[in-house]
């Protein structure tokens, strides 16, 4: 049997299947386009599919985007002496993306980013949390609450508390008073979590500072942490909400831009004004390399004080790729688009 051309399975869930699966399971509408809006990535990256096929082409491969309901029949038909696949997306509860790296396994296929226990683990925060603890690193303990309840009560800090949805997103927060004063309130905030969401929420102690990305790809298969673009996010507030996160990306997003009221937070480099802090990053994502097991492709968000401090806040396997902030880093630190840099990535995967 001739072997199959050399060729890049890009697997990603789109908003609107996600959204119609939502409803269907009692979700309201106004819920489910929120949770669903958190795959705005796949909405955002469509436009760059021509890109990617151009660019892919010129390293000698096809480029296959292919929609995560029909990728269990597009992974088990491919050839694993020629493929490679990068998924998206990820997700164990409102989205399902954590399915296709266990699928690409299941086929033998080579994979882009980390293993498919990663894509579990960095849904559940939680769980997430205990095990950053677990390897030594700077992340914030954590209560954990359901529907007005505790199920493990969180540390006492004078600064108060942070209160984030355990298993949506990745967003260190949903709405302005997720900062909190007072535990009474905490449990108030779990309840219309729960009501909104179905979600517990995860509790922990506020910290200041402020807001680090940490960006990674691995261009080249030796490529190491020297590679981590690491930047303030300036957004003009002390952190995202749902609110700030849907006017970024996707439909909404796109909508700000046509009416010219778009506009994207600032970024400035952590090693210019705090190099010292800089250094910390790095070796954090070293940890996470080594002891966790990131690879590849992955985005770190931290909170950094004015001492240097460093606090880790938590990790994603599936970065969004066409966020203003990793186009800004595949320009800065590889002089490539973004659309240039994912196709030399999985050409030195598949040919190097």
């Amino acid at each position: 049997m001739p072997r199959s051309n050399p060729k890049l399975i890009l697997v990603h869930e789109p908003e609107k299947a996600c959204f119609d699966r939502l409803v269907a399971d009692g979700h309201a509408p106004d819920r489910a386009a929120e949770i669903s809006s958190y795959l705005a990535q796949s909405t955002d990256l469509a436009p760059d599919f021509d890109s990617l096929a151009v660019a892919c082409d010129k390293r000698g491969l096809a480029f296959v985007p292919v929609e995560l309901d029909a990728a269990a029949n597009a992974l088990a038909g491919a050839d694993p002496n020629v493929t490679l696949v990068w998924t998206l997306t990820d997700g164990i509860a409102y989205f399902r993306g954590g399915a296709a790296p266990a699928l690409a396994r299941l086929n033998g296929l080579r994979t882009i980013g980390a293993d498919d226990s990663l894509f579990a683990l960095c849904q559940d925060k939680f769980r997430c949390g205990a095990v950053l603890g677990a390897l030594g690193l700077p992340a914030p303990q954590a209560g954990l609450a359901r529907r007005g309840e505790w199920l493990v009560e969180p540390p006492p800090s004078p600064a108060g508390w942070f209160v984030k949805p355990n298993r949506l997103g990745a967003k260190i927060g949903i709405w302005p008073d997720s900062r909190v004063s007072d535990l009474g309130h905490v449990l108030e905030l779990s309840r219309r979590v729960f009501s909104h969401y179905r979600d517990d929420v995860v509790v922990q102690p506020y910290v200041a500072g402020s807001n680090v990305r940490a960006s990674f790809l691995g261009l080249k298969p030796e490529t190491g942490v020297e590679a981590l673009g690491i930047f303030f996010v300036d957004s003009g507030g002390d952190f995202q909400t749902m609110a700030d996160s849907m006017a970024l990306y996707g439909e909404t997003g796109q909508a700000a831009k046509d009416a010219g009221t778009y506009a994207e937070p600032e970024l400035e480099p952590v090693g210019s004004s705090q190099p010292a802090a800089d250094r910390k990053i790095r070796a954090i994502a070293q940890k996470l390399i080594s002891g966790l097991g990131l690879r590849d492709v992955f985005s770190v968000d931290f909170r950094v004080e004015a001492d240097d401090t460093v606090h880790l806040i938590e990790f994603e396997v599936c970065p969004g790729l066409p966020c203003f902030d990793f186009r800004d880093y595949c320009r800065r630190q590889w002089g490539l688009s973004l659309a240039d840099a994912m196709a030399e990535t999985a050409a030195n995967r598949l040919f190097g």
